[in-house]
Protein backbone atom coordinates (compact mmCIF):
# COMPACT_ATOMS: atom_id res chain seq x y z
CA UNK A 1 0.00 0.00 0.00
CA UNK A 2 1.30 3.46 -0.88
CA UNK A 3 1.26 5.88 2.02
CA UNK A 4 -0.64 8.48 0.01
CA UNK A 5 -3.64 6.12 -0.33
CA UNK A 6 -4.20 5.36 3.35
CA UNK A 7 -6.90 7.99 3.99
CA UNK A 8 -8.98 6.66 1.10
CA UNK A 9 -8.48 3.04 2.15
CA UNK A 10 -9.58 3.67 5.75
CA UNK A 11 -12.41 6.22 5.52
CA UNK A 12 -13.84 5.16 8.90
CA UNK A 13 -10.70 6.17 10.81
CA UNK A 14 -10.86 9.73 12.17
CA UNK A 15 -7.27 10.96 12.22
CA UNK A 16 -7.82 13.58 14.91
CA UNK A 17 -9.56 11.12 17.21
CA UNK A 18 -6.78 8.60 16.61
CA UNK A 19 -4.11 11.14 17.60
CA UNK A 20 -6.09 12.07 20.73
CA UNK A 21 -6.37 8.39 21.58
CA UNK A 22 -2.61 8.00 21.26
CA UNK A 23 -2.11 11.12 23.40
CA UNK A 24 -4.18 9.58 26.19
CA UNK A 25 -2.25 6.29 26.16
CA UNK A 26 1.30 7.45 25.47
CA UNK A 27 2.18 10.92 26.72
CA UNK A 28 0.78 10.92 30.29
CA UNK A 29 2.24 7.50 31.13
CA UNK A 30 5.73 8.37 29.88
CA UNK A 31 5.62 11.82 31.48
CA UNK A 32 4.80 10.41 34.92
CA UNK A 33 7.57 7.84 34.56
CA UNK A 34 10.19 10.40 33.61
CA UNK A 35 8.97 12.84 36.27
CA UNK A 36 9.69 10.22 38.93
CA UNK A 37 13.01 9.24 37.33
CA UNK A 38 14.26 12.82 37.37
CA UNK A 39 12.90 13.44 40.87
CA UNK A 40 14.78 10.41 42.22
CA UNK A 41 17.91 11.55 40.41
CA UNK A 42 18.10 15.13 41.67
CA UNK A 43 16.36 14.98 45.07
CA UNK A 44 19.84 14.68 46.56
CA UNK A 45 20.16 18.45 45.99
CA UNK A 46 17.21 19.02 48.34
CA UNK A 47 18.32 16.31 50.77
CA UNK A 48 21.75 17.93 51.08
CA UNK A 49 20.19 20.84 52.96
CA UNK A 50 18.77 18.52 55.65
CA UNK A 51 21.90 17.28 57.46
CA UNK A 52 22.93 14.70 54.82
CA UNK A 53 26.55 15.87 54.82
CA UNK A 54 26.73 15.86 58.60
CA UNK A 55 25.09 12.44 59.06
CA UNK A 56 27.28 10.74 56.46
CA UNK A 57 30.35 12.73 57.56
CA UNK A 58 30.99 14.04 54.05
CA UNK A 59 33.96 16.33 53.68
CA UNK A 60 35.41 18.45 50.89
CA UNK A 61 34.04 17.50 47.48
CA UNK A 62 32.67 14.08 48.48
CA UNK A 63 29.08 15.12 47.72
CA UNK A 64 30.19 16.18 44.24
CA UNK A 65 31.86 12.78 43.79
CA UNK A 66 28.57 11.10 44.71
CA UNK A 67 26.85 13.15 42.02
CA UNK A 68 29.49 12.17 39.45
CA UNK A 69 29.38 8.41 40.07
CA UNK A 70 25.73 8.35 38.93
CA UNK A 71 26.75 9.26 35.39
CA UNK A 72 29.34 6.53 34.83
CA UNK A 73 26.86 3.64 34.31
CA UNK A 74 24.21 6.09 33.10
CA UNK A 75 26.35 7.02 30.09
CA UNK A 76 27.85 3.59 29.37
CA UNK A 77 24.55 1.69 29.30
CA UNK A 78 22.39 4.13 27.29
CA UNK A 79 22.70 2.32 23.93
CA UNK A 80 22.50 -1.26 25.37
CA UNK A 81 19.38 -0.25 27.30
CA UNK A 82 17.59 0.93 24.15
CA UNK A 83 18.50 -2.32 22.38
CA UNK A 84 17.20 -4.34 25.35
CA UNK A 85 13.99 -2.30 25.40
CA UNK A 86 13.33 -3.28 21.80
CA UNK A 87 13.95 -6.92 22.70
CA UNK A 88 11.82 -7.05 25.88
CA UNK A 89 9.22 -4.42 24.82
CA UNK A 90 8.69 -1.03 26.50
CA UNK A 91 5.87 -2.11 28.83
CA UNK A 92 8.27 -4.59 30.46
CA UNK A 93 11.64 -2.83 30.28
CA UNK A 94 10.66 0.69 31.37
CA UNK A 95 8.60 -0.33 34.44
CA UNK A 96 11.34 -2.80 35.42
CA UNK A 97 13.91 -0.01 35.28
CA UNK A 98 11.52 2.26 37.16
CA UNK A 99 10.99 -0.27 39.96
CA UNK A 100 14.76 -0.74 40.27
CA UNK A 101 15.61 2.94 40.59
CA UNK A 102 12.71 3.49 43.00
CA UNK A 103 13.97 0.68 45.25
CA UNK A 104 17.53 2.01 45.09
CA UNK A 105 16.29 5.49 46.04
CA UNK A 106 14.64 3.98 49.14
CA UNK A 107 17.89 2.21 50.03
CA UNK A 108 19.71 5.51 49.59
CA UNK A 109 17.71 6.75 52.56
CA UNK A 110 19.30 4.08 54.78
CA UNK A 111 22.96 4.70 53.87
CA UNK A 112 25.30 5.25 56.80
CA UNK A 113 28.49 6.55 55.20
CA UNK A 114 30.14 7.90 52.06
CA UNK A 115 30.72 4.40 50.66
CA UNK A 116 27.04 3.54 50.93
CA UNK A 117 26.05 6.76 49.19
CA UNK A 118 28.52 6.05 46.34
CA UNK A 119 27.18 2.50 45.91
CA UNK A 120 23.54 3.57 45.75
CA UNK A 121 24.26 6.42 43.35
CA UNK A 122 26.14 4.05 41.04
CA UNK A 123 23.29 1.55 40.88
CA UNK A 124 20.77 4.37 40.54
CA UNK A 125 22.62 5.48 37.40
CA UNK A 126 22.64 1.90 36.12
CA UNK A 127 18.89 1.53 36.66
CA UNK A 128 18.07 4.85 34.99
CA UNK A 129 20.37 4.31 32.00
CA UNK A 130 18.39 4.45 28.79
CA UNK A 131 15.20 5.63 30.49
CA UNK A 132 15.00 9.04 28.82
CA UNK A 133 16.14 7.85 25.37
CA UNK A 134 13.68 4.99 25.70
CA UNK A 135 10.82 7.41 26.37
CA UNK A 136 11.91 9.74 23.54
CA UNK A 137 12.33 6.82 21.17
CA UNK A 138 8.81 5.58 21.96
CA UNK A 139 7.21 8.98 21.34
CA UNK A 140 9.02 9.36 18.02
CA UNK A 141 7.61 6.03 16.84
CA UNK A 142 3.99 7.11 17.38
CA UNK A 143 3.83 10.67 15.96
CA UNK A 144 4.61 12.54 12.77
CA UNK A 145 7.48 15.01 12.89
CA UNK A 146 5.09 17.96 12.63
CA UNK A 147 3.26 16.82 15.79
CA UNK A 148 6.00 15.56 18.01
CA UNK A 149 7.62 18.68 19.53
CA UNK A 150 4.76 19.47 21.94
CA UNK A 151 4.79 15.84 23.11
CA UNK A 152 8.57 15.79 23.48
CA UNK A 153 8.54 19.03 25.42
CA UNK A 154 5.70 17.93 27.67
CA UNK A 155 7.70 14.80 28.49
CA UNK A 156 10.90 16.75 29.04
CA UNK A 157 9.23 19.55 30.97
CA UNK A 158 8.43 16.96 33.62
CA UNK A 159 12.01 17.70 34.72
CA UNK A 160 10.91 21.25 35.48
CA UNK A 161 7.87 19.93 37.33
CA UNK A 162 10.10 17.50 39.22
CA UNK A 163 12.40 20.36 40.16
CA UNK A 164 9.54 22.53 41.41
CA UNK A 165 7.71 19.67 43.14
CA UNK A 166 11.02 18.49 44.59
CA UNK A 167 11.34 21.78 46.43
CA UNK A 168 7.75 21.64 47.67
CA UNK A 169 8.01 18.00 48.72
CA UNK A 170 11.34 18.60 50.45
CA UNK A 171 9.94 21.55 52.40
CA UNK A 172 7.02 19.35 53.54
CA UNK A 173 8.94 16.13 54.14
CA UNK A 174 11.68 18.08 55.87
CA UNK A 175 9.22 18.77 58.67
CA UNK A 176 9.37 15.04 59.46
CA UNK A 177 12.93 15.65 60.65
CA UNK A 178 13.53 13.49 63.74
CA UNK A 179 10.54 11.19 63.19
CA UNK A 180 11.51 7.61 64.15
CA UNK A 181 15.02 8.90 64.66
CA UNK A 182 15.57 9.78 61.00
CA UNK A 183 16.62 13.18 59.74
CA UNK A 184 14.56 14.82 56.98
CA UNK A 185 16.94 13.86 54.16
CA UNK A 186 16.33 10.16 54.80
CA UNK A 187 12.57 10.62 54.59
CA UNK A 188 12.95 12.45 51.25
CA UNK A 189 14.65 9.40 49.72
CA UNK A 190 12.42 6.82 51.43
CA UNK A 191 9.04 8.37 50.59
CA UNK A 192 9.84 9.51 47.05
CA UNK A 193 11.44 6.13 46.24
CA UNK A 194 8.44 4.26 47.61
CA UNK A 195 6.10 6.27 45.38
CA UNK A 196 8.21 5.33 42.36
CA UNK A 197 8.15 1.58 43.09
CA UNK A 198 4.37 1.56 43.56
CA UNK A 199 3.73 3.40 40.29
CA UNK A 200 6.20 1.11 38.48
CA UNK A 201 3.85 -1.80 39.10
CA UNK A 202 0.94 0.24 37.70
CA UNK A 203 3.04 1.22 34.67
CA UNK A 204 3.55 -2.43 33.72
CA UNK A 205 -0.20 -2.76 33.09
CA UNK A 206 -0.88 0.60 31.42
CA UNK A 207 2.25 1.38 29.36
CA UNK A 208 1.80 0.52 25.66
CA UNK A 209 4.42 -0.82 23.26
CA UNK A 210 4.89 0.15 19.60
CA UNK A 211 2.00 0.90 17.20
CA UNK A 212 2.31 -2.53 15.57
CA UNK A 213 1.72 -4.23 18.94
CA UNK A 214 -0.95 -2.02 20.57
CA UNK A 215 -3.97 -4.14 21.52
CA UNK A 216 -6.04 -1.01 22.21
CA UNK A 217 -5.94 -0.04 18.53
CA UNK A 218 -8.36 -1.59 16.05
CA UNK A 219 -6.76 -3.38 13.05
CA UNK A 220 -7.72 -0.59 10.65
CA UNK A 221 -6.33 2.02 13.08
CA UNK A 222 -3.01 0.15 13.20
CA UNK A 223 -2.77 0.07 9.42
CA UNK A 224 -3.81 3.73 9.17
CA UNK A 225 -1.21 4.74 11.75
CA UNK A 226 1.53 2.67 10.14
CA UNK A 227 0.84 4.20 6.71
CA UNK A 228 0.60 7.68 8.22
CA UNK A 229 4.05 7.37 9.80
CA UNK A 230 5.45 5.74 6.66
CA UNK A 231 4.38 8.77 4.63
CA UNK A 232 6.26 11.04 7.03
CA UNK A 233 9.52 9.15 7.67
CA UNK A 234 9.36 5.88 5.74
CA UNK A 235 8.80 2.31 7.01
CA UNK A 236 9.69 1.76 10.67
CA UNK A 237 11.26 -1.69 10.13
CA UNK A 238 10.28 -2.45 13.73
CA UNK A 239 10.83 -6.20 13.44
CA UNK A 240 14.32 -6.01 11.90
CA UNK A 241 16.89 -7.38 14.38
CA UNK A 242 19.75 -5.28 15.71
CA UNK A 243 23.20 -6.40 14.54
CA UNK A 244 26.66 -4.98 15.16
CA UNK A 245 26.76 -3.99 11.50
CA UNK A 246 23.42 -2.15 11.64
CA UNK A 247 24.48 -0.26 14.79
CA UNK A 248 27.87 0.77 13.39
CA UNK A 249 26.29 1.85 10.09
CA UNK A 250 24.43 4.63 11.92
CA UNK A 251 27.71 6.31 12.87
CA UNK A 252 28.83 6.70 9.26
CA UNK A 253 26.56 9.74 9.00
CA UNK A 254 28.54 12.92 9.74
CA UNK A 255 25.42 14.60 11.14
CA UNK A 256 25.65 12.19 14.08
CA UNK A 257 28.40 14.45 15.46
CA UNK A 258 26.20 17.49 15.99
CA UNK A 259 23.24 15.91 17.83
CA UNK A 260 25.28 14.66 20.81
CA UNK A 261 27.26 17.91 20.99
CA UNK A 262 24.09 20.05 21.09
CA UNK A 263 22.73 18.05 24.00
CA UNK A 264 26.12 17.83 25.72
CA UNK A 265 26.43 21.61 25.68
CA UNK A 266 23.02 22.03 27.34
CA UNK A 267 23.35 19.21 29.87
CA UNK A 268 26.19 20.90 31.78
CA UNK A 269 24.29 24.10 32.66
CA UNK A 270 20.99 22.21 33.08
CA UNK A 271 22.37 19.73 35.62
CA UNK A 272 24.34 22.50 37.31
CA UNK A 273 21.13 24.35 38.17
CA UNK A 274 19.27 21.09 38.89
CA UNK A 275 21.84 20.02 41.47
CA UNK A 276 22.92 23.37 42.85
CA UNK A 277 19.98 25.79 42.53
CA UNK A 278 19.00 25.29 46.20
CA UNK A 279 22.63 25.83 47.24
CA UNK A 280 22.89 28.97 45.09
CA UNK A 281 19.60 30.36 46.44
CA UNK A 282 20.70 29.70 50.02
CA UNK A 283 23.70 32.01 49.48
CA UNK A 284 21.18 34.84 49.11
CA UNK A 285 20.62 34.59 52.88
CA UNK A 286 17.51 32.41 53.21
CA UNK A 287 16.67 29.65 55.70
CA UNK A 288 16.52 25.99 54.62
CA UNK A 289 12.71 25.91 54.26
CA UNK A 290 12.64 29.32 52.51
CA UNK A 291 15.34 28.08 50.13
CA UNK A 292 13.33 24.97 49.25
CA UNK A 293 10.24 27.07 48.54
CA UNK A 294 12.14 29.69 46.52
CA UNK A 295 13.60 26.89 44.35
CA UNK A 296 10.08 26.06 43.12
CA UNK A 297 9.35 29.22 41.09
CA UNK A 298 12.27 29.07 38.57
CA UNK A 299 11.35 25.46 37.72
CA UNK A 300 7.68 26.37 37.31
CA UNK A 301 8.65 29.23 35.01
CA UNK A 302 10.86 26.86 32.98
CA UNK A 303 7.87 24.53 32.52
CA UNK A 304 5.68 27.33 31.14
CA UNK A 305 8.43 28.60 28.82
CA UNK A 306 9.17 25.07 27.57
CA UNK A 307 5.56 24.36 26.65
CA UNK A 308 5.09 27.78 24.99
CA UNK A 309 8.24 27.32 22.89
CA UNK A 310 7.18 23.79 21.93
CA UNK A 311 3.74 24.96 20.76
CA UNK A 312 5.31 27.75 18.72
CA UNK A 313 7.86 25.36 17.21
CA UNK A 314 5.19 22.88 16.12
CA UNK A 315 3.04 25.68 14.72
CA UNK A 316 5.94 27.11 12.69
CA UNK A 317 7.30 23.62 11.91
CA UNK A 318 10.79 24.93 12.59
CA UNK A 319 13.33 23.79 15.19
CA UNK A 320 16.59 25.71 14.79
CA UNK A 321 15.27 29.20 15.48
CA UNK A 322 13.60 28.07 18.72
CA UNK A 323 16.60 26.04 19.86
CA UNK A 324 18.94 28.97 19.20
CA UNK A 325 16.55 31.39 20.93
CA UNK A 326 16.39 29.28 24.08
CA UNK A 327 20.15 28.83 24.15
CA UNK A 328 20.68 32.60 23.76
CA UNK A 329 18.25 33.26 26.62
CA UNK A 330 20.09 30.81 28.86
CA UNK A 331 23.41 32.41 27.95
CA UNK A 332 22.07 35.82 29.00
CA UNK A 333 20.96 34.44 32.36
CA UNK A 334 24.34 32.89 33.15
CA UNK A 335 26.14 36.09 32.14
CA UNK A 336 24.04 38.06 34.63
CA UNK A 337 24.80 35.52 37.38
CA UNK A 338 28.51 35.79 36.54
CA UNK A 339 28.76 39.57 36.88
CA UNK A 340 26.09 40.47 39.49
CA UNK A 341 26.92 39.59 43.11
CA UNK A 342 25.41 42.38 45.20
CA UNK A 343 21.72 42.21 44.30
CA UNK A 344 20.07 39.00 45.56
CA UNK A 345 16.73 39.47 43.82
CA UNK A 346 18.35 40.28 40.48
CA UNK A 347 20.43 37.10 40.81
CA UNK A 348 17.28 35.18 41.65
CA UNK A 349 15.59 36.63 38.55
CA UNK A 350 18.59 35.62 36.44
CA UNK A 351 17.99 32.02 37.54
CA UNK A 352 14.54 32.25 35.90
CA UNK A 353 16.13 33.42 32.64
CA UNK A 354 18.93 30.86 32.69
CA UNK A 355 16.70 27.90 33.55
CA UNK A 356 13.87 28.95 31.23
CA UNK A 357 16.20 29.30 28.26
CA UNK A 358 18.32 26.21 28.84
CA UNK A 359 15.52 23.81 29.73
CA UNK A 360 13.23 24.98 26.88
CA UNK A 361 16.03 24.39 24.35
CA UNK A 362 16.80 20.83 25.49
CA UNK A 363 13.66 19.10 24.17
CA UNK A 364 13.94 21.10 20.94
CA UNK A 365 17.42 19.76 20.14
CA UNK A 366 16.39 16.25 21.20
CA UNK A 367 13.27 16.24 19.07
CA UNK A 368 14.95 17.95 16.12
CA UNK A 369 17.79 15.45 15.94
CA UNK A 370 15.81 12.31 16.76
CA UNK A 371 12.85 12.85 14.46
CA UNK A 372 15.18 13.62 11.58
CA UNK A 373 16.35 10.00 11.90
CA UNK A 374 14.15 7.46 10.15
CA UNK A 375 13.37 3.79 11.01
CA UNK A 376 13.79 1.98 14.31
CA UNK A 377 17.51 1.27 14.03
CA UNK A 378 18.68 4.78 13.33
CA UNK A 379 16.35 6.31 15.92
CA UNK A 380 17.15 3.84 18.68
CA UNK A 381 20.91 4.13 18.22
CA UNK A 382 20.90 7.86 17.41
CA UNK A 383 18.73 8.79 20.40
CA UNK A 384 20.74 6.72 22.87
CA UNK A 385 23.99 8.14 21.48
CA UNK A 386 22.80 11.73 21.70
CA UNK A 387 21.54 11.37 25.26
CA UNK A 388 24.31 9.02 26.37
CA UNK A 389 27.14 11.24 25.14
CA UNK A 390 25.29 14.35 26.29
CA UNK A 391 25.02 13.02 29.83
CA UNK A 392 28.80 12.97 30.13
CA UNK A 393 28.12 16.63 30.84
CA UNK A 394 26.59 15.54 34.12
CA UNK A 395 30.06 14.59 35.32
CA UNK A 396 31.33 18.08 34.55
CA UNK A 397 28.33 19.78 36.14
CA UNK A 398 28.80 17.86 39.39
CA UNK A 399 32.14 19.63 39.91
CA UNK A 400 31.04 23.02 38.54
CA UNK A 401 29.84 24.53 41.81
CA UNK A 402 32.29 23.68 44.58
CA UNK A 403 31.92 24.76 48.19
CA UNK A 404 35.26 26.62 48.07
CA UNK A 405 33.88 28.88 45.29
CA UNK A 406 30.87 30.07 47.33
CA UNK A 407 29.15 32.49 47.33
CA UNK A 408 30.08 33.94 43.90
CA UNK A 409 30.71 30.61 42.12
CA UNK A 410 32.67 32.32 39.33
CA UNK A 411 34.14 29.06 37.90
CA UNK A 412 30.69 27.43 37.87
CA UNK A 413 29.05 30.22 35.90
CA UNK A 414 32.01 30.36 33.47
CA UNK A 415 31.61 26.63 32.82
CA UNK A 416 27.87 27.09 32.18
CA UNK A 417 28.55 29.93 29.75
CA UNK A 418 31.23 27.98 27.87
CA UNK A 419 29.08 24.89 27.36
CA UNK A 420 26.00 26.92 26.45
CA UNK A 421 28.11 28.53 23.73
CA UNK A 422 29.13 25.02 22.57
CA UNK A 423 25.43 24.12 22.27
CA UNK A 424 24.84 27.22 20.14
CA UNK A 425 27.74 26.44 17.79
CA UNK A 426 26.65 22.79 17.48
CA UNK A 427 23.06 23.71 16.68
CA UNK A 428 24.30 26.09 13.99
CA UNK A 429 26.51 23.32 12.62
CA UNK A 430 23.62 20.85 12.50
CA UNK A 431 21.34 23.41 10.87
CA UNK A 432 23.92 24.08 8.17
CA UNK A 433 24.47 20.34 7.63
CA UNK A 434 20.78 19.50 7.13
CA UNK A 435 20.01 22.54 4.98
CA UNK A 436 22.98 21.76 2.73
CA UNK A 437 21.84 18.14 2.44
CA UNK A 438 18.25 19.16 1.64
CA UNK A 439 19.44 21.48 -1.10
CA UNK A 440 21.72 18.79 -2.53
CA UNK A 441 18.77 16.41 -2.73
CA UNK A 442 16.60 19.12 -4.30
CA UNK A 443 19.20 19.53 -7.03
CA UNK A 444 19.30 15.77 -7.64
CA UNK A 445 15.50 15.68 -7.83
CA UNK A 446 15.47 18.58 -10.31
CA UNK A 447 18.00 16.74 -12.47
CA UNK A 448 15.98 13.53 -12.28
CA UNK A 449 18.93 11.56 -10.92
CA UNK A 450 19.61 9.54 -7.78
CA UNK A 451 22.70 9.68 -5.61
CA UNK A 452 25.11 6.79 -5.96
CA UNK A 453 24.44 5.67 -2.39
CA UNK A 454 20.94 4.49 -3.29
CA UNK A 455 21.95 2.15 -6.09
CA UNK A 456 20.78 -1.38 -5.35
CA UNK A 457 19.35 -0.46 -1.92
CA UNK A 458 15.78 -0.45 -0.68
CA UNK A 459 14.24 2.88 0.39
CA UNK A 460 13.13 1.47 3.75
CA UNK A 461 16.72 0.42 4.49
CA UNK A 462 18.12 3.89 3.86
CA UNK A 463 15.50 5.76 5.90
CA UNK A 464 16.48 9.41 6.15
CA UNK A 465 19.52 8.78 3.93
CA UNK A 466 17.24 8.26 0.93
CA UNK A 467 17.26 11.20 -1.55
CA UNK A 468 13.46 11.59 -1.33
CA UNK A 469 13.69 12.38 2.39
CA UNK A 470 13.86 16.00 3.60
CA UNK A 471 15.18 17.00 7.01
CA UNK A 472 13.33 19.30 9.39
CA UNK A 473 14.96 22.68 9.82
Amino acid sequence: MEAKDYRALYPNVDERKLVRKIDIWIVPALTVLYFLAFLDRVNISNAALFSLKQDLKLTGDQLNTALVIFFVPYVVFEVPSNILMKRFKPHVWLPLSMFAFGLITVLQGFTQNFGGLIATRFFLGLAEAGFLPGCCYMISMWYKRSEVQKRFSFLFSSTALAGSCGGLLASAIGKMDGMRGYHGWRWIFILEGTLTTVLAVVAYFVLPDFPEDADWLAPDEKEFLKARLCEDVGPSRHHDPFTVKSVLAVFKDVKMVFGPLMYFGLIVPAYSVAYFAPTIIQTFGHSVIETQLLSVAPWACAFVVTMAVAAASDYAQRRFVFAAGGIALGLAGYLILLVVHDHAWLEYGALFIAMGGTISAMPIVLCWFETNLSNHHRRAVGTATQIGFGNIGGIISAYSFLAKDAPKYIPGYCICIGFTALAMLSSIGYYVAVIVENRRRDRLAAQGTESAETLGLDKSQLGDLHPDYRYYL
